[in-house]
């Protein structure tokens, strides 16, 4: 099936992301690969997912797992070549699956030539393209501001000049391998324009921005004061460049631009889906959202109502590559996530997360809008909490004691012991052996399965009208259930209270998340339902 011609595709597609370092490993050296990837089409093919999102491909020292980025116009010898990548497209163009590309404005690798140069030489114009300032203090051995990062600890790392005394310090938001850019200077503007022609020229369908929100920083460097404005996050400066972003997006066919837009402030968020700016933005608010009736419905109405003043399509997303995978999360006490609050090594009870995860499926799965569904979900993949430090490689893991590591475990393909055909040998990170039971294989053709409940869920939101509309209207409920329709004849109820409830009058029961008990909703379980509608 090849893709085909829709206008506004971003609106209600599924969009799966694709962590290349850990979907398959074709070549044998334990990695991940874009040839692995491009064996594994027939997956997300019968998954029925509209587009891939590709985390960081590019030529990276791998410091902060390729979101330190050497070239954006080439791919990583680990994941393969150019040539291969455009080859992944015009495959996936082929199987009518759209490519989204992750695109990293804020900063750039310590090995990028631009950042060479300007180490190289205290006097190379390549420094006005980074942030390098004199220190504070007589000999200017204190860092330019106390800012911390975005993985906490320092923002400043001081150089060395060539004759080896002490230089200036740059700045870095993130770890010191990833020197922030300055995007006041318009080489740097010019310069992510033209990365974007070059990967919408290759058939590129849509870019997701990586920390959409960061670029610009107040040239003054104040401190980081509550009640004013931030120096770092969210100044208005950044819209400027999102505006040249959407016409370039705008002189291609049906390209869509993403962010990764981390903003409490539901206004301030829905300014970059202006109509003039970014198509869509990951709803971050849905995902940290705990496993409760009433803060869930309200997530939802918040959403809907802020993506609807603009004119935007609202996002649902339960996990990512930075997050802790969902089916934890919902076995635990405290069901919500945030990188403040380190809950590693917290009990958990998988078949509690596991039920909550098929139901929060169907949940995500008929809500208006787009829906992300990140490797492994579709398996019912936990975290790994159990990986030997000495085989961490996340740099948030010195800096905060949290890894996103465990959720960046590769894939269970098929077989009864790791490397479960992801690769022939060991792969990058350990898997549990008590994944046998969650390969690919394994679920194939079990109609209890979460793959399996996956492929019918993906293939009946793409045959339902109501699914792909923006309207949606609560049902009155019982407490603790969240019941909607969507369209005439559709509905969705959860069942989020400890005790089952009765099912609305209907026709038919499309799908479940679990077993019902006749007219019984058990607790914690998702249906989708044919109301009787009049004739």
């Amino acid at each position: 099936m090849a893709i085909s011609d829709q206008d506004s595709w971003w609106r209600d597609a599924v969009i799966y992301q694709v962590y290349p370092r850990s979907f398959a490993d074709n070549d044998g050296d334990g990695i991940g690969d874009i040839d692995g990837i491009r064996a594994r089409l027939g997956h997300l093919s019968e998954l029925g997912v509209d587009a891939i999102w590709m985390s960081p491909w590019y030529p990276s020292p791998m410091a902060d797992a390729g979101y330190d980025v050497a070239d954006f116009r080439d791919i990583d010898p680990a994941f393969g070549t150019l040539a291969g990548a455009e080859a992944l497209i015009t495959e996936a163009h082929a199987a009518g699956i759209r490519m989204i590309i992750d695109i990293v404005p804020n900063h750039v690798s310590s090995e990028h030539v631009w950042f060479k140069k300007a180490l190289a030489d205290p006097g190379a114009p390549e420094r006005e393209l980074f942030w390098f300032r004199p220190g504070r203090g007589p000999d200017g051995d204190e860092m330019p501001t106390d800012w911390v990062g975005e993985f906490d600890g320092t923002t400043w790392t001081r150089t060395t000049d060539p004759d080896g005394t002490p230089g200036d310090w740059y700045l870095h938001l993130f770890t010191p391998e990833q020197p922030d850019l300055n995007w006041d200077h318009p080489a740097v503007r010019a310069e992510f324009e033209d990365i974007l022609r070059f990967w919408f020229d290759r058939g590129v369908d849509g870019i997701r921005i990586d920390s959409a929100a960061l670029l610009f920083k107040d040239r003054d460097l104040p401190a980081v004061v509550d009640g004013r404005r931030h120096p770092f996050h969210d100044l208005d400066e950044v819209h400027d460049v999102y505006r040249a972003w959407r016409r370039v997006a705008d002189s291609y066919p049906n390209r869509a631009l993403i962010g990764e837009v981390w903003m409490p402030e539901v206004d301030r968020f829905a300014n970059y889906l202006r109509p003039d700016e970014l198509h869509a933005a990951f709803n971050f608010d849905f995902l940290v959202c705990a496993w409760d009736p009433r803060l869930m419905r309200e997530c939802i109405d918040r959403t809907l109502h802020a993506h609807a003043a603009i004119g935007a399509p609202a996002t649902w997303v339960l996990s990512n590559h930075d997050v802790t995978r969902h089916v934890t999360r919902y076995g635990r006490a405290e069901t919500t996530f945030s990188f403040a609050n380190n809950l590693d090594g917290v009990p958990v009870d998988l078949e509690l997360g596991t039920r909550r995860a098929r139901a929060a499926a169907l949940l995500s799965l008929s809500l208006p809008g787009a829906t992300y569904v990140y490797q492994g979900e579709e398996l019912g993949l936990w975290e790994n909490e159990n990986i030997p430090v000495e085989k961490l490689q996340d740099p948030m893991y010195g800096r905060r004691g949290h890894s996103r590591d465990g959720c960046r475990v590769p894939l269970p393909w098929s077989g009864d012991e790791p490397p479960f055909g992801f690769s022939t040998v060991a792969g990058w990170l350990p898997q549990p052996p008590e994944w046998k039971d969650r390969t690919v294989q394994a679920q194939t053709g079990d109609p209890s399965s979460m793959l399996e409940l996956y492929r019918a869920a993906i293939g009946l939101r793409r045959a339902e009208p109501g699914l792909h509309d923006s309207a949606m209207t609560w049902l009155p409920a019982a407490p603790g259930v969240l019941a909607y329709t969507r369209g005439p004849g559709f509905a969705c109820v959860l069942n989020m209270s400890g005790v089952a409830v009765t099912l609305p009058d209907h026709d038919r029961r499309l799908l479940a998340s679990n077993p019902l008990d006749g007219d019984l909703l058990p607790p914690d379980t998702a249906v989708w339902l044919r109301l009787r509608t009049e004739s």
